[in-house]
C-alpha cells in the first residue's frame, strides 16, 4: 500500500452519520463500522483527531428545547457531544486502538480537561484523540470547534465526514441531477453560500491555509482513500494564483 500523504488529520463527524437509519441515538453498528475504518488509518501511522457534532442525540430532544435560552440549549448539545465521543471512544478501545477523550466542559469523571499540549502529546504515542463539548462556548458550531482544534494541535487537513459523498449544487436527494464539485476555493464556499461548513470555520481554515475535504463516512474505504490522495468528495483550499 501507498503511503498516507498526511501524518495528522482532523476529522469532523456529524452527529448524524453515527444514528445510521434511525431518527436518532447511536446505532451500534454503524460507529463499530466508522471506528475499523478509523482503525486502518491509524494502524498507517497517521496521528487522528476527531471531532463530533450532536445532533443525533440533541434534535432528538428538540421539542423539549423549545423557546429554551440559547446559551442553555447549546450547552445540552456540547453534553450530547461528550456522549458521542464516549460511544466512538468505546468503539475505538474494543479494537485495541488506543483513545482519550479531551472535553472543554471539565467532566472529569468521564473525559479529560482540553490542554492543547496534551492532545499533542497523546497523538505523538499514537493515541487517537477525541474533542468534546465543542469550543467550551455556546453560540459557537461543531464545525467551528473542528477548524479551532485542527489550526490548535497542528493537522495538516479537517476531514469532514457526512452522509453525502462530496458537495454539490443543489440537495443530491431532492435534486438527483445535482453535480458534485471537485474542488472550490474557501471564496466561492462563502460567496456561494455553500454547506460545507458555517462561515467562521471557512473562515478560520482560511486565514490559517487549512484545506478541507468533504467525504462520505458510510462509503467504505473512503477515508483511506483520502488520506492516499485519490479522488474521493470535495477539497475546499486556497484560490491558486
Amino acid at each position: 500500500m501507498a503511503a498516507p500523504l498526511y501524518s495528522r488529520i482532523l476529522l469532523k463527524l456529524s452527529g448524524e452519520a453515527l444514528m445510521g437509519d434511525g431518527q436518532y441515538g447511536v446505532d451500534r453498528e454503524v460507529v463499530q463500522r466508522i471506528a475499523r475504518e478509523i482503525k486502518d488509518v491509524s494502524d498507517t501511522g497517521v496521528q487522528i483527531a476527531i471531532v463530533i457534532g450532536g445532533g443525533n442525540i440533541f434534535r432528538g430532544m428538540a421539542k423539549a428545547a423549545e423557546g429554551m435560552d440559547r446559551a442553555t440549549a447549546d450547552y445540552m448539545g456540547m453534553l450530547a457531544t461528550v456522549m458521542n465521543a464516549l460511544a466512538v471512544q468505546d468503539a475505538l478501545e474494543h479494537l485495541g486502538l488506543p483513545t482519550r477523550v479531551l472535553s472543554a466542559l471539565h467532566i472529569e469523571q468521564v473525559a479529560e480537561p482540553y490542554i492543547r499540549r496534551r492532545a499533542i502529546r497523546h497523538l505523538e504515542k499514537g493515541r487517537v484523540v477525541i474533542f468534546g463539548a465543542g469550543t467550551g462556548n455556546p453560540f459557537f458550531t461543531t464545525d467551528t470547534a473542528a477548524s479551532l482544534r485542527a489550526v490548535e494541535i497542528n493537522a495538516e487537513l479537517v476531514l469532514k465526514g457526512t452522509k453525502v459523498d462530496g458537495v454539490y449544487t443543489d440537495d443530491p436527494v431532492s435534486h438527483p441531477e445535482a453535480m458534485r464539485y471537485r474542488e472550490l476555493s474557501y471564496s466561492q464556499v462563502l460567496e456561494q453560500n455553500l454547506q460545507v461548513m458555517d462561515a467562521t470555520a471557512i473562515t478560520l481554515c482560511r486565514d490559517n491555509d487549512m484545506p478541507i475535504i468533504v467525504f462520505s463516512i458510510n462509503k467504505s474505504g473512503a477515508l483511506m482513500r483520502v488520506m492516499l490522495g485519490e479522488e474521493e468528495g470535495t477539497s475546499v483550499r486556497r484560490e491558486i494564483a
